[in-house]
């Protein structure tokens, strides 16, 4: 039996500049960082006491047969990827999907390090962050950038730099006691259920070439942000420029926000907070704030009807919590 713990990410600054369309002509770059929110994927061989070979138990069950059963997309190209046989599965998270906080890349990361770890493998977290890519990308055929995998598999507060060579990840070096006053200043309220993420990112894609000027100046965002972080400056401009970079991702394509998501926005800025922003592709899910912690008080009462989050950051990327081997030997006809 295996089981993983694959932590999700907010993405603070360079969001849409992680799309390979941009990112491939223009560089792209983001900063982001994981927090105490996690998924569980649990994986073992199924015992043949049943009449299905795979069950699969996440928000709803599935007991097939054979791989081309598999309803779940991301299940079904990740066994057939890996050549994966008679399991079983269960994905458990903290918080729900569609939320804004890449929550499918984090399963994916989490499924493809417990898949490896079944078979006995080791394999780094540039290689599942990879994978997750791939797997999302290219074998699902699912829109969007490829921030989230590499968030989900390093773990961190990190910038995440990209070019026509592909991606580097360089943590952001501040102090213990910088990066305890960035996550004290940080409010998460939950807003209800997003869009499916990759309907945005579609809508998002095809705007892409005519929103370049707003791309380029969220890129130029990057490295102011990080400058607040690393030196002195006081930490509110690090809010300030959330408010910013919130306005122009706004303005890239009208499925971003909605009135009920201004108006919530709107309140928590009238009662103190600095800037924020709505995390992921849009249209619901999480929102962030920067707020002093003298003035949090009244953003939680500005915002009472939401779900307020706590949360700390954290380091450590997907690892493996629990790991018995398992033998395994296919049944007659099932090639490995």
């Amino acid at each position: 039996m295996i089981i993983t713990q694959t932590p999700f990410r907010m993405s603070f600054f360079g969001g849409g500049t992680d799309f390979p369309e941009f990112y491939q002509e223009h560089g792209g770059s983001v900063i982001s960082t994981t927090f105490d929110k996690y998924c569980y994927v649990n994986v073992r061989h199924l015992p043949r006491f049943f009449d299905y070979s795979t069950e699969l138990s996440y928000s709803k069950t599935e007991r097939v047969n054979t791989i081309e059963e598999i309803q779940h997309p991301a299940i079904r190209e990740g066994m057939r990827y890996l050549d994966m046989h008679e399991l079983r599965l269960t994905y458990e998270a903290d918080l729900p999907a569609r939320s804004g906080l890449g929550t499918s890349s984090s399963f994916a990361v989490g499924m493809l390090c417990a898949f490896y770890a079944l078979k006995g493998k080791y394999v780094d977290k540039r290689k599942l962050a990879d994978d997750a890519i791939y797997l999302e990308r290219e074998l699902c055929k699912e829109a969007g950038g490829v921030q989230d995998q590499i968030a989900a598999a390093f773990g961190g507060l990190n910038r995440i730099n990209f070019d026509a060579k592909g991606y580097n990840v360089r943590p952001i070096i501040i102090s213990s006691e910088r990066k305890e006053e960035l996550n004290q200043n940080l409010m998460l309220f939950f807003t209800g259920f997003s869009r499916f993420s990759s309907d945005i990112q579609e809508a998002t894609q095809k705007v892409m070439s005519d929103k370049k000027e707003e791309l380029l100046e969220m890129l130029e965002l990057v490295e102011e942000a990080e400058k607040v972080l690393t030196s002195k400056i006081n930490l509110n401009e690090f809010g300030k420029l959330l408010d910013y970079t919130w306005k122009l991702k706004r303005g890239i394509t009208n499925q971003i926000s909605t009135d009920s998501i201004d108006t919530l926005y709107q309140k928590a800025i009238d009662a103190g907070a600095v800037g924020g922003k709505l995390l992921g592709a849009g249209g619901g899910g999480f929102l962030l704030f920067y707020v002093e912690e003298e003035k949090q008080i009244y953003v939680k009462k500005a915002l009472e009807h939401l779900l307020y989050v706590p949360f700390e950051f954290e380091n450590a990327g997907t690892q493996v919590i629990h790991y018995t081997p398992e033998l395994y030997i296919p049944r007659e006809g099932i090639a490995l």
